[in-house]
């Protein structure tokens, strides 16, 4: 093929696809040509950008690659200590978070993209063929006020309806459940059906983000989340309290 040793490993590790002409010698070369057309549709569909690509400039490439695991992702399972996932986040809710990150005064346009960026993210949670989602929220998420008591209210009874959907699962672990493995830091658990030895863990930190795919580490914190469901409160009880969460902040 008269690759490079840097092109043929950008390829082994999905950081680049092959030309279309390339596919088609590789194919002749492999003896299955009966599958040329279907290949060859697949590498087209490959080569068009996704839609979170139009945020390079902006957000944190770890923050971009987390979504393109999501978006192939059978489930995805997600502990918060501080607030409310991005990917569940309101438009108003999202604002108010990153407006203390970044100074909105001299960086508007970016604020603005971010905010739209986590708009957009959230589709995936009920778009076809969405992963099965699990989030499990520290109660202290639920004492913390965001921008507003109105903003923070209706965030939680987003949340309430986001529950509804038949692939979310929301669970509080109250502060009376004591100590518990996942306490030191948030996390986000990216499992793929068809290779669970490819799952990911997400890891964000005040200087910068982890995405690690050590099988040996995403299995603990695999485990570490399965824990943490069994001291939560139940699904039910979980949304009650989020209502009742809504209706103080109100």
């Amino acid at each position: 093929m008269d690759w490079s040793l840097s092109k043929m490993n950008r390829i082994e590790k999905a950081k680049s696809g092959i030309s279309i002409n390339d596919l088609k010698a590789l194919l002749s070369l492999y003896g299955i040509e009966e599958r040329t057309e279907e290949l060859v549709d697949l590498a087209r569909a490959a080569r068009q950008s996704p839609w979170w690509s139009s945020y390079r400039d902006i957000a944190p490439p770890s923050l971009l690659e987390l979504i393109d695991y999501e978006s192939a992702a059978s489930a995805v399972s997600q502990f918060e200590t501080i607030f409310v996932p991005g990917i569940l986040q309101t438009e108003e809710y999202a604002s108010s978070v990153l407006q203390v990150f970044y100074d909105e005064k001299s960086a508007p346009e970016k604020v603005a993209a971010l905010v739209d960026l986590r708009t957009r993210r959230r589709d995936l949670v009920n778009s076809e063929n969405a992963p099965k989602f699990s989030f499990v929220l520290d109660e202290s998420v639920l004492h913390r006020l965001v921008g507003s008591p109105v903003i923070t209210s209706r965030q939680f009874m987003h949340l309430v309806d986001v529950a509804k959907l038949p692939n979310v699962t929301i669970q509080v672990v109250p502060f009376t459940a004591g100590m518990h493995p996942a306490m030191k830091e948030p996390f986000e658990v990216v499992q793929f059906e068809d290779t669970p030895d490819e799952n990911i863990v997400f890891l964000e930190g005040p200087r910068s983000d982890i995405i690690s795919d050590d099988p040996k580490e995403t299995q603990s914190y695999l485990e570490a989340f399965e824990r943490i469901t069994e001291i939560s409160l139940g699904p039910s009880d979980s949304l009650d309290r989020l209502r009742r969460a809504a209706g103080e902040m109100a």
